[in-house]
């Protein structure tokens, strides 16, 4: 594409524009107008799997069953329609077309990184390390070993209960000017905010199990060990923290459902069975949580679950980037609720984010009411109670984070791209599109 002398974003917005109408046209071209009617069959049998899975999750017994039988019979049924009427290999192309312009539009849209200047490296840094951790990534990957032979101090955690914050309290009292954490999300989160509060470099290195932080810093979970470049070879970069009622998350916050599941004694070694368990009473129960929110002046009742995250999360549901954030540093809490309260309003959910029970927004503060002294919440993952009323806010670029060169190259962005911006592009309208450059 260099070659053509077209500017780089130009020509991936033009192959995004080719790849979209393509897809559009397969369909088109195999069954002319009827292909809307395949259209509508394959979003009935959505609606179905919606219906079958809200089934499925609130109730029990005989009516679990039968939710869970239409989960599974309704898209089969779809596929061996279009497969008997010659659609399938037509559908499987116009997705494939369609999962080609969304990546090509991504990196139409990517913002311009600005090159972070190479940080120092640290003197006295420290580390606290979690063995017991994403099943044992500590030891598997040798950490302890290979961060003392960079020069870190290692504390290992040891089995029941210790004050993460006041190991790294102590740490920076002993002269620390780094403080690095291999473990959780939880525990990521309790040594930020001590980093945060004596404005020290924070190191992340992904040891736990899923590492949603990790990962939207541009880490590589599969070799947690390559954190440890960011001590020689490092660049720092500058990222919000959340709080909720004053605790500090790296992650989200969640109310409602999916606190209350997290909350029961059984689910941390039990986790699918406990939350079927719940379930049917928590969503269609005479005690299912409904929660209040106001969030910089939006107001929403009755909701089933809210989450709210340190900057937005890309989509409600991403199967290609679960969980993911473009930006770490928008300075924004981005809050998703949920209010399904039957059947008929689950299947409305495959309209996305128009469906009438989702609500999706962006603010400065969320205030989560209720009609209890204390809320249920899950606070990157660890159950706790946290008095009413909730308040939660976003404190814009309080956390340094230190890591390897390579990993600003790996951040990308994601989410439904936006199609006139690309169209613009691909007609050669850069002013229209503005650039940022972000950490």
């Amino acid at each position: 594409m260099a070659r053509t002398g077209v500017p780089r974003d130009a020509a991936w917005a033009r192959l995004a524009l080719l790849a979209l109408t393509a897809g559009a046209l397969v369909p088109l071209a195999a069954a002319g107008p009827r292909s809307v009617l395949w259209v509508l069959l394959g979003l009935a049998g959505l609606a179905l799997a919606a219906m079958g899975l809200w089934w499925t999750l609130a109730h029990s017994g005989t009516v679990r069953l039968l939710g869970a039988a239409l989960c599974v019979a309704a898209p089969l049924t779809v596929l061996a329609l279009y497969a008997a009427g010659g659609m399938l290999g037509p559908a499987v192309a116009s997705l494939a077309l369609w999962a080609l312009a969304v990546g090509a539009a991504r990196t139409a849209l990517a913002p311009a990184t600005a090159e972070p200047e190479h940080a120092p490296r640290p003197v006295r840094p420290w580390a606290l390390m979690n063995p017991r951790s994403g099943g044992g990534k500590v030891d598997r990957f040798r950490l302890a070993d290979r961060a003392r032979a960079a020069g870190v101090r290692v504390t290992l955690l040891g089995p029941g209960h210790q004050d993460v914050a006041a190991l790294a309290e102590d740490a920076v009292r002993d002269g620390a000017d780094l403080l690095a954490v291999a473990g959780g999300d939880g525990t990521q989160a309790l040594v930020a905010e001590v980093a945060a509060r004596h404005h020290l470099p924070f190191l992340v290195v992904p040891a736990g199990t899923r590492n949603h932080f990790a990962l939207d810093l541009g880490l590589d979970r599969d070799d947690p060990a390559k954190a440890l470049d960011a001590l020689t070879d490092g660049v720092e970069l500058r990222v919000d923290l959340g709080f909720a009622a004053g605790r500090v998350f790296v992650n989200n916050a969640s109310f409602g459902t999916y606190a209350e599941v997290v909350g029961d004694p059984a689910y941390r070694d039990e986790k699918r069975r406990t939350a079927l368990r719940m379930m049917p009473g928590l969503l269609s129960g005479p005690s299912a949580p409904r929660l209040r929110m106001l969030a910089d002046g939006t107001r929403a009742d009755g909701l089933q679950a809210l989450l709210v995250s340190n900057n937005p999360y890309l989509r409600a549901v991403d199967a290609s980037r679960p969980g993911r954030r473009e930006r770490l540093d928008s300075g924004r809490l981005g809050v998703l609720g949920v209010r399904v309260e039957g059947a008929v309003r689950a299947a409305g959910m495959v309209r996305g984010p128009r469906a009438a029970g989702l609500l999706r927004l962006t603010a400065g503060e969320v205030v989560v009411e209720a009609d209890t002294a204390a809320v249920p919440a899950g606070v990157d993952g660890e159950h706790v109670l946290l008095p009413a009323p909730v308040v939660c806010r976003i404190a814009p670029g309080a956390l340094r984070v230190r890591v390897p060169r390579d990993a600003v190259r790996t951040r990308r962005g994601g989410g439904a791209p936006d199609w006139l911006r690309v169209a613009r592009l691909a007609l050669g309208r850069r002013g229209s599109v503005p650039r940022r450059s972000r950490p």
